[in-house]
């Protein structure tokens, strides 16, 4: 080897691992680019994708699948704005492109299983679903839309073994089932109760809610004690729930705490704090007192400084104009059919002024005639004065309502002043004529 030769060698070697490392440089950053392109095609897409299913714009996601064509995402971005505008077809098949590109998506093929069901493909829908559930087999909504397409193909077996699965996973579903339950039974509770298997308190709460709301007060009773110790909000719900369905037995041995079985036994009728020892309650819609709200030209309050028996009584000050028919206070009493009853109470005036006085009203709780009516409050100012009002119950009556209010007027507006204090409210049965 040359001199020269010997002296460029190390030179030439040092030139061509610069052009090498240069190169590979090169490749790193194009390599970079590359990344970052593609990491913002897809970051964009996702964006007009995400964009797209809150607005259901079509050409937002069209876009989205322009930019990133293999990505689910934008597909199934696509086939919601097109079922939004109804183009269920075409929705399907975007459903299908995005399923194909992750087919282990349980809500892929939930979607897709969705809109076969409103395109009436039941059997495209339920080979969906099966894949849904196949996917998530412990999630609630696959297995709750696969058991509602298979009640509808009517089978039921299937359809309530799915549902109920589902309940169980997915607690806020379980009201939902009890009323599927309830229609496919045709409203037989032991049917219901069979067809739900019931195994938790927390769905039996829910058929005993289901159960006051159909009025079935017995079965309800019967349910709530079976799910065991409730709260007072579940147990004041199902009171009213009744009492709106007319079931006021049941509805007062619940708000009493009382066992089911005594539905059955007769009631002694009785005024529920019929002297005003405790407190009012403007939110009572029970079996107490029911006040009208105060304001300008009514107000209702306790007095301590007047009574006729025990240490309080209702004082009721008027102030103005006010609706005659409005009820003053009243309370729900229980009552026996075909029987007839007194009403005692006590009434005393200071100033009492107006064209349509004052007077306590019994009416039948479910078909709201009148079956008594007391002589009106007398005018002016006037001591304590105890009066009674007989009435006959009807066959099918169960409760009746005690209401204090205004006798209409011969023209209108109506106004009244003064005060009116009651007290002393009691029920008997009265000897028949």
């Amino acid at each position: 080897m040359t001199a020269l030769e010997h002296t460029n060698t190390p030179e030439l070697f040092r030139v061509s691992t610069g052009i090498g490392r240069g190169i590979i440089a090169v490749i790193a950053i194009l390599a970079c680019l590359a990344v970052a392109w593609t990491s913002a095609h897809i970051a964009l897409s996702r964006l007009l994708a995400k964009y797209a299913t809150i607005v259901n714009s079509v050409p937002a996601a069209q876009q989205a699948i322009v930019l990133t064509p293999a990505d689910p995402e934008a597909h199934r971005a696509l086939a919601s704005a097109l079922r939004h505008e109804d183009q269920l077809q075409a929705a399907a098949k975007e459903n299908e492109i995005a399923v194909s590109l992750r087919p282990r998506d349980d809500l892929l093929w939930l979607d897709l299983g969705t809109i076969k069901d409103e395109l009436d493909d039941s059997q495209g829908a339920l080979l969906a679903f099966n894949e849904s559930v196949r996917t998530a087999p412990f999630y609630g909504h696959p297995r709750w839309q696969r058991g509602n397409l298979l009640f509808r193909l009517g089978r039921y077996d299937e359809a309530f073994a799915d549902l109920r699965q589902a309940a169980n996973s997915n607690r806020a579903l379980q009201p939902n089932l009890v009323d599927l339950a309830w229609a496919a039974s045709k409203g037989d509770p032991r049917l219901t109760e069979s067809i739900l298997q019931i195994d938790n308190d927390r769905m039996r709460l829910s058929y005993a809610r289901l159960l006051a709301r159909k009025g079935r007060g017995v079965e309800a009773m019967e349910q709530l004690r079976l799910a065991g110790p409730v709260s007072d909000e579940v147990r004041n719900e199902m009171v009213l729930q009744l009492i709106g369905q007319k079931s006021f037995r049941e509805a007062f041995l619940i708000w009493r705490n009382e066992a089911a079985s005594n539905a059955g036994k007769q009631f002694v009728a009785e005024v529920f704090d019929g002297g005003f020892e405790g407190t009012l309650s403007l939110d009572e819609k029970a079996f107490g007192w029911r006040p009208a709200r105060s304001g300008e030209q009514l107000t209702l309050s306790v007095d301590t400084t007047q009574k006729q028996s025990g240490n309080k009584s209702l004082l009721i000050q008027f102030n103005g104009n006010s609706d005659p028919a409005m009820s003053l206070v009243a309370q729900l009493v229980l009552v026996e059919p075909s029987r007839r009853y007194r009403l005692n109470f006590s009434t005393r005036t200071a100033d009492l002024v107006t064209g349509g006085l004052p007077v306590v009203t019994i009416t039948d709780g479910k078909t709201e005639q009148l079956l008594g009516k007391s002589t009106p409050v007398r005018q002016g100012t006037n001591e304590w004065e105890a009066q009674s009002i007989e009435f006959t119950t009807g066959p099918d009556s169960s409760a009746v309502f005690v209401m204090l209010r205004r006798e209409s007027c011969a023209s209108s507006p109506c106004p009244v002043f003064g005060r009116i204090w009651l007290d002393s409210f009691s029920i008997e049965s009265a000897t028949p004529r």
